[in-house]
This record gives structure tokens, sequence and C-alpha cells, in this order.
């Protein structure tokens, strides 16, 4: 609710002066109110040496954890003219203050978020990035809009742009040329992971300036290579974090279906790595539609090219580049059984919540027939009425 954003929702009660002064006293007022709302534009224009974004700007913010699909998925949006898009920028914070929990470290995270959203990008200097270059910002080359003018001259903006070009001929970008290509922009998106609570987030929605959407994108719940090697080792440490990962994806999709801030309202939106890897034409439909973004034949194109590459990984042009569909059911003939149960045992609250069944024997997960990803809607009507998982949020 608002007050957990600072802001109280109590009537504001006023004396009423005598009526000879009432006139001077509310014009007093009046021009203090004007002067002070004055000085805080100036104050957010001038902070950083950014200006207020324009009318109409949308911010997309790609919240995310490891192993999603998260980086393909940026790339929907950083292909796109008319979006400026940085790759996990919080990763500075992460970095300069290494010593700090995950949890500590959110607020941080979240006011370079903030400052990143208004095109501040000096805002990255109070956390170690170097002064002078865009290319010290983390993950550079994978933003188009920091390849293409004003930014870099050497390509177009509306080229599909290859990380490596994009590092061989714009590594010599100053700094201000990236704030001042992202004021060109009408949407600002921003992927970011380590982020465990949803609340984390919410002061952003206060902020009348930023028209936020939220693209929850959710790692998938069913084993990959990364999360096996860690169950199997069966470290304490490493079944703490996926259970931690698991839990905290669950607790935000929840707070977001359950107890959502009326600011909040019509600005999240769920997608499981499944639905994006199954339908990735149609996916990207839905977000360019929740975002206000406008698709056109060569992007449908290009997405459509990558996620139905079946020759050999491309590592020049974008780590997706392969079947992807093919690539989120490998888990069903490569690994055994026994370490399926393993994970299926540290995740089971949240692949419940979302709508992941699991598999009771090795003949169930070697049937690629049955389908065990049900269908987005059926499981937010099941969440939405349940108090079982209560204990998430």
């Amino acid at each position: 609710d608002l007050s957990r954003l600072g802001v109280g929702n109590g009537a504001v009660s006023w004396s009423r002066p005598p009526a000879g002064r009432m006139f001077t006293r509310v014009t007093t007022q009046r021009l203090l109110l004007l002067l002070s709302s004055m000085l805080l534009l100036l104050w957010l224009g001038c902070w950083h040496g950014a200006v207020p974004p324009p009318p109409g700007r949308t911010h997309i913010l790609l919240l995310s954890s490891w192993r999603s699909g998260s980086t393909f998925a940026g790339q929907l949006f950083s292909q796109h003219p008319d979006v400026f898009y940085l790759m996990e920028p919080a990763k500075h914070v992460w970095y300069h203050l290494p010593g700090g929990s995950p949890e500590l470290l959110q607020g941080p995270a979240r006011n370079l978020l903030h400052a990143l959203f208004r095109c501040e990008m000096a805002a990255l200097q109070d956390f170690g990035a170097d002064a002078h270059w865009a290319s010290q910002i983390f993950m550079w080359p994978m933003s188009r809009a920091l390849c293409s003018p004003p930014a870099c001259e050497a390509f177009r903006r509306g080229d599909i742009m290859r990380p490596v070009e994009c590092q061989a001929h714009c590594d010599a970008s100053p700094l201000e040329k990236a704030a001042e290509a992202c004021i060109t922009y009408s949407h600002v998106a921003l992927k970011v992971v380590r982020f465990f609570q949803l609340e984390a987030l919410y002061p952003l929605l206060a902020d009348p300036a930023l028209d936020l959407r939220i693209i929850h994108l959710l790692i998938s719940l069913y084993p990959d290579d990364l999360l096996i090697s860690r169950a199997h080792n069966a470290t304490p440490n490493a079944r703490l974090v996926m259970r931690k990962v698991c839990h905290s994806q669950a607790g935000m999709y929840l707070a977001a279906l359950r107890h959502p801030p009326p600011a909040l309202r019509g600005r999240y939106l769920l997608t499981r790595y499944e639905d994006l890897v199954r339908d990735p034409v149609g996916q990207v439909a839905e977000w360019y539609h929740y975002t206000g973004l406008a698709s056109s034949p060569r992007l449908e194109a290009w997405v459509h090219n990558i996620t139905h590459w079946s020759g050999p990984q491309d590592p020049e042009v974008l780590q997706v580049r392969r079947d992807a569909s093919k690539v989120s059911q490998a888990w069903r003939h490569q690994l055994s059984f026994h370490q399926v149960q393993e994970v299926q045992e540290i995740c089971k609250p949240a692949m419940e919540v979302f709508g992941y069944q699991p598999v009771s024997s090795e003949e169930e997960q070697r049937d690629l027939a049955k389908d065990l990803v049900l269908p987005r809607e059926e499981i937010e009507a099941q969440m939405k009425g349940s108090s079982v998982f209560s204990d998430l949020h």
C-alpha cells in the first residue's frame, strides 16, 4: 500500500485564518508553493546534467534472474529503433559494493535505475564507472542505442546490430553521448537481476515522471545444466541459493497478483521462459503492445531467424541463436531422473505457483508428448484464490 512508500493517505486539515488576512495568507502560500515547485523541477532537470523525460516516454524494466533467457529478451527491446536499452546496469552497484547483502543492495540499485530511466548516465560514476567513456558501462555492446547516432556515427539507427561490430567501432564514445542519445528515444529499457522483493521497486512507481512497465521474466524452473551441476554438488550454499531464487521469484509474482499497490495495476506482466521460447514472435507482439511499441516485418523476421536456428552456434551474432523450443526441452533426455528430482525438491513450491508440473518417473520425463507447463491464464486464476502459498509472500 502507499504507506509502505512513505506516502500518507490521511486528510490534510487547515485552520481558517481571520477573514482580513485570508487573501494575503493564501496568496503567500501559493507563491511559496509555486516557487518550491519551480526549484524542484529545476533540480530534477539539472541533477547529473539531464533533463526531465518528455511527456509520453515509457520506461521498461526487465526484471529477471539468471538463466532465464533475459539476454535474448533484452535484445528484443535493444534492437528496436525506438528503444534505449542497457543490460544489467545495476551490476555497477554489485561490483562497487561487494560486501553488501543482496537485500541491502536493492536500495542503491533501485536508485541507480531511477537515475538511468531519467537518462542521468553520470549517476554511474557514483559506482566506480569511468567518468569519460560509454564503453565503461557494463555490457555496453549489447545496446544498439550506444552503437548508433547520436552515441556513435558508425551505424544507422535502424540497423540490426551485432555486438562484435559495435565493440570494434564505438568504444571511444564519451559518456555524455550516452546521455545525449538516451533523451532522443521514446522508450528506455533496463534489464536487472538480483532483486528479491517486488516491494523494493515500489518507489519507482511513486515518481509521476516515470511511466513504468515491469516485465517479470521467470527463470525456467525445469533443471538446466547450471542448476543441475549446483544441485549435484549438493553443497549447502548451492542449495540455499537455488531455494532463495525460486522462493523470491514466486514471492514477487504473488505480491503483484494478490497485493499490488494501486500504482502497480496494469504495470506488471509475467512471462515464463517457456512462454517466450514456444512462441517468440507472439510473445514479442504481446510485449510491444504492453509497452506501446510498434513492430515491423524486419524485426519479426530477425526474431524468427534467431529462434529457429539449427546450424552451428555463431557467438558473434547472439548467444540465443538456436532452436529455442528444442533447448527448453533438452533436460528431458539429457539428465537423469535423480538429478531432476533434486531440483524439483528444492523448488517445489515455486514450481506449483508458476504451473510447472513435476515428473514422477523417468518414463514421464522422457515422454515429450506430455506437456509439463500449464497455461499462464490457468495458474493466474488458481493463485488469485489460493492461500496455500501465503508463506511466500
